[in-house]
C-alpha cells in the first residue's frame, strides 16, 4: 500500500480564518436568501435573473447557464421551471442552431429583477460592504479571485468548461451567448440606472449601474 503524504495541517490562526470564512459565507449567504424572501424569490433565482439580466438579448443556453452559476445542470432546470411558472422566463429553441434550449428574460423578469435588485444590494452593503473596510473587501475580492482562478484552471484540465482560446470563453465570462465558463460563485450589485444594460463585480450578482448606454460600470 503507497503511503499516504502527512497533509500540512493549518496552525491556529490559519485554523480560525478558514473557520470563520466557512462559517461567515455561510450566514452570509442565508442572510442574502433571506432578504430575497419578500419577493417570494430565493438568492439563487436571483441569481439567474441577474445573469440573463447581464447577457447579450438577454438570453443564454440553459447549459451555459448552469456553467457560468456554478450549479448542476439539473437544478437550473428546476429552478428556471419556477421561474416560467410567474412569467419571468421563457425556454426557447437556441438561435444559433436550434438544437439547445434557451433560458430568455422576460419584460415582466426584468421589471422584476430590477426591483428586486435594491432590495439585494442593500442586503449586501448591510451584511458585508458595510461591515469591514474598503481595503478589507478589495483584499476579500482579491483572494476570491486567486480561488476562482485556481477552480477554472482545475476545471478546464478536467475538460469541465472549454479552454480560454476555444470557441467558449473558457472560466471568468461569456464570449458567445451559446458557450459557457465559470464565474465568481456570486458577483456584487449597483443600482440599476438603465432597465437595458447591467453591470457586475465580485461578489454577488445582481444589475449593476451603468455610466452611459454602451458601457457597464462595475461596482467594487
Amino acid at each position: 500500500m503507497d503511503r499516504i503524504e502527512e497533509p500540512r495541517w493549518l496552525d491556529p490562526e490559519e485554523d480560525q480564518a478558514w473557520r470563520a470564512y466557512l462559517l461567515g459565507s455561510r450566514s452570509l449567504e442565508a442572510s442574502l436568501d433571506r432578504d430575497l424572501s419578500s419577493h417570494g424569490i430565493g438568492l439563487s433565482e436571483y441569481e439567474l435573473l441577474s445573469v440573463l439580466s447581464e447577457a447579450p438579448g438577454e438570453r443564454m443556453r440553459m447549459s451555459a447557464l448552469a456553467d457560468l452559476v456554478v450549479q448542476s445542470r439539473s437544478r437550473v432546470t428546476h429552478t428556471a421551471a419556477r421561474l416560467e411558472g410567474r412569467g419571468w422566463v421563457t425556454r426557447e429553441a437556441c438561435l444559433s442552431d436550434r438544437r439547445g434550449v434557451e433560458l430568455v428574460l422576460t419584460a415582466d423578469g426584468r421589471e422584476a429583477v430590477e426591483e428586486m435588485a435594491r432590495v439585494h444590494v442593500a442586503s449586501v452593503r448591510e451584511h458585508l460592504v458595510d461591515l469591514v473596510s474598503r481595503e478589507e473587501l478589495l483584499g476579500l475580492g482579491r483572494a476570491m479571485s486567486r480561488v476562482r482562478d485556481l477552480g477554472c484552471a482545475q476545471a478546464r484540465a478536467a475538460g469541465l468548461v472549454p479552454d480560454a482560446d476555444s470557441d467558449g470563453a473558457g472560466c471568468g465570462g461569456v464570449t458567445d451567448p451559446d458557450r459557457a465558463a465559470d464565474s465568481e460563485p456570486l458577483p456584487c450589485p449597483g443600482a440599476p440606472a438603465d432597465i437595458d444594460r447591467a453591470a457586475d463585480s465580485d461578489l454577488v450578482a445582481g444589475p449593476g449601474t451603468t455610466e452611459d448606454s454602451g458601457r457597464s460600470a462595475e461596482q467594487a
